[in-house]
């Protein structure tokens, strides 16, 4: 007879469970820092000082003591945020022309790549050799290609047709440079959809379009809202065609953060500042819409 010895086996056991989780939670904390960090040094940074900035200083009240100097240079620390200041008008135009072009941009490009996307995951098509795999990877495609390698011809275009410096223009930009992520995105939340839905809607009387609106939309709308909240990110943070296609009326804010340029250097505190400014904004629809991003996300995960 083998005694086995339950006691040491429980202990074992409940050892390996300590040990397994404390690497998990170490793994993710270590990462969870590395991710964060950029945020922390940002902000930082738009409390420190030039010899602060310079000697690298990182903890706040331990290694320097927290300075408006950046925020003060922007007219938005607490002791000129009353007053007239040139720089926050400049800021908050900027600002206002970035959230017109990012949110009109990624409504836009939501409306027509879900239809696209809808169109693709519900019907076939045959445009010579291409099939609807071979459009779907036509599209994502559209994301390999750098934009440097677009610059001329759009600028080129945009000045035949009247449209550098207009929101017209940037709008047009930003939906064509988001609208292939977002295509992909809602093709793999319209497939997640039983088509039966669809041909019982039909049945009890609905068109095709009251069956989409109606039916499918509500479903596929968490992840309409996640698709948009990624577009708009992506449309908030793009410097390229903005620095390229604008000069005075419409120039954005990742311009302005650019530019934060003088005779001794770059301002790492006021472009910090702006940088924090600029974020805020994201982090606000972010914890607004964090159950829409969420469901939208993992919809489709476990059917």
């Amino acid at each position: 007879m083998v005694s086995i010895d339950f006691d040491r086996y429980g202990r074992r056991q409940r050892l390996r469970w300590w040990a397994m989780r404390f690497v998990v939670y170490g793994l993710l904390v270590a990462w969870a820092v590395v991710c964060i960090f950029p945020l922390f040094w940002t902000v930082s940074t738009s409390f420190k000082t030039a010899a602060d900035v310079m000697k690298g200083n990182l903890v706040p009240w331990l290694d320097f003591a927290p300075n408006w100097l950046g925020w003060r240079s922007l007219g938005l620390s607490p002791d000129t945020v009353f007053n007239v200041s040139t720089v926050r008008e400049e800021f908050m135009r900027r600002l206002w022309n970035s959230v017109i072009m990012s949110v009109a941009a990624s409504a836009l490009a939501v409306i027509l790549g879900s239809l696209a996307a809808y169109g693709l995951s519900r019907f076939s098509y045959k445009f010579g050799y291409m099939r609807n795999s071979d459009i779907s990877f036509f599209f994502l495609s559209q994301l390999i290609m750098p934009p440097v390698v677009l610059a001329l011809p759009f600028l080129v275009l945009y000045k035949e047709l009247a449209l550098l410096d207009t929101y017209v223009g940037m709008i047009a930009v930003y939906t064509l440079m988001v609208l292939p992520i977002v295509i992909w995105i809602m093709r793999d939340q319209f497939a997640t959809v039983p088509v039966e839905l669809e041909e019982a809607a039909l049945v009890d009387g609905l068109s095709i379009w009251g069956a989409f609106m109606r039916i499918i939309l509500p479903l596929v709308l968490p992840g309409m809202v996640a698709a948009f909240i990624l577009a708009m990110i992506l449309c908030w943070n793009e410097y390229f065609f903005a620095a390229l296609l604008t000069s005075t009326n419409t120039n954005t804010l990742p311009v302005m953060i650019a530019s934060q340029t003088g005779s001794q250097g770059i301002n790492w505190w006021s472009m910090a500042a702006l940088s924090t400014a600029g974020i805020l904004p994201l982090v606000f629809v972010g914890v607004l819409l964090e159950k829409h991003i969420i469901a939208g996300m993992t919809a489709g995960a476990v059917k």
